[in-house]
């Protein structure tokens, strides 16, 4: 299975979690295959320092099975960039879009939430407004759900940085098979966490 994660300037480091938890998989499946995305190939720098490489851009990116939308205070900036809205809406026809933390907005912002429930980041400390109070205000057609997990089949969305964690645990899970996703969270020793944050939570109250 091969998975594309998306990253653009100001991504959390965090959110690079998504990669870290397929690179320990593949001791369980080495089927999987981790890619890099940005809007443009080469050095991304990210929150607070780190530089990474994006092996491919939007433009030249190849086909994956799942795509992975990071989150960060870049968001705000890709919501209004046209190649990468064009770019996740393109893809979402004959691929899993994933998001993380904030990425959930940038898919919201491309269309991709339309008509689905989805969850996105909701801790913050003011006066900085919740961007899942954000999307439920400024995307009508999207349910919004105060959840660690929301899968749709075709787009599973996470709610804050850490649970980018869950998420991709959660793909593992639904989309390779349940041993491969527990043998993985054993091997990070992330078991009984993620066993607690299985529940989701109720959605928000209209």
């Amino acid at each position: 299975m091969k998975f594309g994660i998306f990253v653009y300037p100001d991504v959390e480091p965090v959110d690079l979690a998504t990669f870290g938890v397929l690179s320990m998989a593949r001791r369980a499946y080495p089927d999987i295959q981790i890619h890099t995305i940005a809007p443009t190939s080469g050095e991304v720098l990210l929150a607070n320092g780190l530089r990474v490489i994006a092996e491919y851009g939007v433009d030249d990116a190849p086909a994956f099975d799942v795509i992975v939308v990071t989150g960060g205070a870049g968001w705000k900036e890709q919501v209004k960039n046209p190649a990468t809205l064009a770019f996740l809406k393109a893809r979402s026809r004959d691929t899993v879009m994933t998001s993380v933390c904030t990425g959930g907005m940038i898919l919201a912002a491309a269309g991709v939430l339309n008509g689905k429930q989805a969850t996105t980041k909701c801790e913050v400390i003011p006066p900085e407004i919740s961007p899942l109070s954000l999307m439920k205000e400024q995307y009508k057609d999207i349910a919004t759900v105060h959840s660690s997990v929301v899968d749709q089949q075709t787009v599973v969305t996470g709610g804050g940085v850490t649970l980018c964690i869950d998420v991709m645990l959660h793909l593992l899970k639904t989309r390779i098979s349940p041993e491969v996703a527990n043998e993985t969270a054993r091997i990070i020793e992330y078991s009984r966490a993620w066993q607690a944050n299985k529940a989701a939570l109720p959605p928000i109250e209209s």
